[in-house]
């Protein structure tokens, strides 16, 4: 395997190759051959619990991290613990031990993240025709854009989009399905 390390005879940093694992790790310079002692810089993983709240349900999972990696409520990261789907999901809120909660935390402090996926969202619809309103849940990618304007259709029923309201409160004109918490509607 080769990888960039300081040579201390070139006095660069020059492609190496292993020549020794173990107790001493020896490895060789590819430019000028000289085979010196190297240090091998160890990442502490840290197994994190992450809840994932999704649709239909919520699904526990176990992730490993770099232990220094800065976690912050509203970063999103892919969530693959090697045996179920892999997903993306954005952080909501970060446990601590004892049970603490707090915006920004070094992976190897978390206790549990408590996430939800962004992926797959289901979009909550509520499209009204003459003074009556019916409600629909809506799958749609997390990065697909609804627009004041667009005509779309849920329940079998065609409606044009009238307003969105977004995750912070504010109504916006186009957003992104992970984002959005209503759109409502006119029937067509």
């Amino acid at each position: 395997m080769q990888e960039e390390i300081f040579c201390p005879e070139c006095g660069d940093f020059t492609e190496h190759v292993t020549v020794k694992l173990g107790r001493e790790h020896l490895v060789r310079c590819e430019v000028c051959g000289t085979v010196h002692p190297a240090r091998l810089e160890r990442t502490r993983l840290s197994h994190l619990r992450v809840i994932i709240s999704a649709t239909d349900a919520s699904q526990r999972r176990t992730i490993e991290i770099p232990a220094e990696d800065q976690l912050t409520v509203g970063d999103e990261i892919l969530v693959d613990d090697g045996v179920g789907d892999v997903a993306m999901v954005e952080i909501t809120s970060i446990e601590l031990e004892g049970g603490r909660r707090e915006d920004t935390a070094r992976a190897g402090e978390v206790k549990t993240l408590w996430t939800r996926a962004v992926d797959e969202v289901a979009v909550k619809v509520s499209v009204y025709r003459r003074g009556k309103t019916a409600s629909y849940s809506l799958p749609a990618r997390g990065d697909e854009t609804f627009a004041v304007g667009d005509v779309r259709t849920a329940g079998g029923r065609r409606f044009r989009v009238e307003k969105i309201k977004v995750r912070d409160g504010r109504f916006l004109d186009r957003a992104l399905a992970k984002e959005i918490t209503r759109v409502w509607g006119a029937a067509l």
